[in-house]
């Protein structure tokens, strides 16, 4: 490949995306796990955020005899395991109850603001906002000395895999036209650690974008030599010092960047076309569908840890004052009925399924999770009180979904008052499902060493809730 003296665009670009590649460069040897009988470990966890909010009386707690005021216009269904009903709009996911474990009683603990940024760093990192997201609210920024979030411990502590990040986010990453959401990224573990960030489109569902691989195209290994002696004349051009730690982090994420570039696995795993048109049909269309679809396949190429973003849409936020996804401030009950559950319903049951199908279910976790739950009391002030029929924000109360990994399906723990208000029976913070995730993945290690060389525990807080497994 005939290079000019000047380095061009496509260049500056590769070399601006590499950071988003999450390495684990620490060969970190799992600790044993603490019982006496060794356990199972999960391989792979999927993370489903329903971002804004999902609301959990009109889902999977719903409370049939609260006064119409709460409970609204739904009505539960049974499903396939006696006792547990979920909501009548779910009817994909209730013939697959039998592989959930319900969590009914997570909350805040007053510890958050009942606004999302904090929602997001307490639920993703399971380590409650610090006083800057009670002082900025939604204008607080992601710190380079936030807690890491669960995918990047997972990352961290995971043995490294060839050709693959082992965190992947996708179809976005989650932010708003002023900000980012914290809770995503590394923090103090130090960028090599944040995940992979893949981009998808409602109007290309099939089509994932991976920066470094976009731009790679069919390029020989030979022609990607030539692009890595083009960018080591960069580094002298810019003048970095050899050992700066600016340096060396950008050397970590080059080499990262070019083994995955020569990989023809990696850009396999990112092309839906090659499921057949029946498995694609089973998930649905769309691009919340196809995410779900490619993080089975992540999973099954060894991708330690995905997490789906559910992306929203311009023309539900006009309906639904909702940012078009879950943050349901009016018409809660259509934007629910219409749109959201059945676009979340039948793709995720035909995910549990075809984990199941795949003998793969027992090996990955999955998780179905937002920043927060719906306040239970119907009628929002930002779109004409009870009129509106939306529902506010309501960090008190959520809940959370589990399967595989070890988890027994069929399960609900904890539970609500009789409003869905506030937890009630087994009360249990974000830090506890964190850890539940963490034990799963055989991490009980959960010492680290910070950016700065400095050791320091993971989570201190809660516990695992190992009654779920």
């Amino acid at each position: 490949m005939m290079l000019s003296s000047l380095p061009s665009r496509r260049t500056f670009l590769l070399a601006g995306v590499l950071p988003f590649f999450g390495a684990n460069l620490a060969n970190t040897v799992l600790a044993a796990p603490t019982s006496m009988t060794r356990r199972k470990q999960a391989k792979s966890a999927i993370l489903i955020w329903l971002s804004g909010g999902a609301s959990h009386i009109d889902t999977w707690d719903m409370k049939p005899d609260a006064p119409a005021e709460y409970r609204g216009s739904f009505k539960p269904i049974p499903t396939s395991v006696p006792g547990i009903q979920l909501c009548e709009h779910l009817p994909h996911l209730a013939k697959q109850a039998h592989h959930l474990a319900i969590v009914r009683s997570l909350g805040d603990q007053g510890r958050g603001t009942g606004d999302h940024h904090a929602g997001y760093y307490y639920n993703l990192t399971g380590h409650a906002p610090d006083r800057t997201f009670h002082q900025l609210l939604n204008a607080r920024t992601p710190y380079p000395t936030d807690w890491p979030s669960i995918a990047s411990v997972v990352a961290a502590k995971r043995p490294r895999i060839p050709h693959l990040p082992s965190a992947i986010t996708l179809p976005q990453k989650e932010d708003a036209p002023q900000y980012t959401r914290p809770g995503q990224f590394a923090g103090r573990l130090g960028i090599e650690f944040d995940p992979l960030f893949v981009d998808g489109s409602r109007e290309k569902p099939l089509d994932f974008q991976v920066p470094a691989l976009a731009l790679s195209g069919d390029v020989t290994v030979e022609q990607l030599e030539d692009r890595r002696a083009l960018l080591g004349q960069l580094d002298r051009v810019r003048g970095l010092a050899e050992q700066s730690a600016v340096n060396r982090e950008f050397r970590i994420h080059q080499r990262k960047a070019f083994t995955l570039l020569a990989a023809k696995s990696t850009r396999e795993a990112f092309d839906l076309r090659k499921e057949p048109p029946a498995v694609r049909e089973r998930y649905g269309p769309g691009i919340n569908s196809m995410s779900m679809l490619l993080a089975r396949r992540l999973v099954e190429a060894g991708v330690h840890f995905v997490t789906v973003f559910w992306k929203g849409d311009k023309e539900l936020d006009k309906l639904c004052n909702s940012g078009g996804g879950w943050d349901t401030h009016a018409n809660n009950f259509t934007c629910l009925k219409d749109r959201l559950l059945p676009e979340f319903d039948r793709p995720f049951a035909a995910l549990l399924d075809d984990l199941h199908q795949r003998g793969m279910l027992e090996s990955t976790l999955v998780i179905v999770t937002s920043e927060m739950g719906r306040k239970p009391k119907i009628g929002d002030l930002r779109s004409g009180g009870t009129s509106g029929a939306g529902r506010d924000h309501w960090t008190a109360c959520q809940s959370v979904l589990l399967a595989g990994g070890g988890i027994r399906g069929g399960q609900i723990f904890g539970s609500s008052d009789k409003r869905a208000e506030f937890p009630n029976q087994n009360p249990v913070g974000p830090e506890h499902i964190a850890h539940t995730i963490l034990h799963a993945m055989g991490i009980d290690d959960l010492h680290a060493i910070d950016r700065e060389g400095r050791p320091f525990h993971l989570m201190e807080d809660g516990r695992p809730l190992t009654e779920l497994f």
